[in-house]
């Protein structure tokens, strides 16, 4: 192994979840939750995402700490931050950065989880959240999954990356 690959495959943070919350529908309000199911190959319960093997997109999630890094480029001030619901992610994640997980398995309570790409930010967003929207999330939109086993995730459930 050279010591690139070392270095990558070297995960020595643990993440926590800070918030968690699924889509009824596509286009509703997001529901903050304690709890919530991952079901293998469908997501998250009560979420819309697709179910299914090649859904690459069943749980989106979002670094904790880049919602102030949003929040800042916006010009929001503090006593309105940007928030997991306005970027309609399932989980946010703190303490670990979310890009070191690509190409990895990772654990959140009892879930088994795969990293499948980067959560792009939508069109919509400049909609919802004002001009700039868009350009302010861009490579701090998170990251998509699929679930491989499931299990309850909790609020402050420790995520643990698996060994390559």
């Amino acid at each position: 192994m050279s010591p690139l690959q070392e270095l990558l495959a070297d995960v020595p943070q643990q993440g926590r979840v800070r918030w968690l919350g699924i889509r009824p529908s596509a286009h509703a309000q997001m529901l903050e939750l304690e709890a919530v199911e991952a079901r293998r190959e469908a997501g998250l319960t009560g979420d819309h995402a697709r179910p299914g093997p090649r859904n690459a997109r069943q749980v989106t999630l979002i670094q904790w700490e880049h919602l102030a890094v949003i929040s800042a480029l916006l010009g929001r001030t503090p006593d309105q931050p940007i928030t997991p619901q306005d970027l309609r992610r399932n989980i946010a994640i703190s303490g670990i950065n979310l890009f070191s997980l690509k190409n990895r398995r990772f654990q959140i309570g009892q879930a088994v989880l795969e990293t499948t790409g980067w959560c792009q930010p939508c069109a919509r967003l400049e909609q919802r959240l004002g001009r700039g929207a868009f350009q302010a999330t861009r490579g701090h939109g998170g990251i998509t999954a699929r679930v491989l086993q499931s299990g309850i995730i909790r609020l402050n459930d420790d995520l643990c990356v698996e060994p390559l």
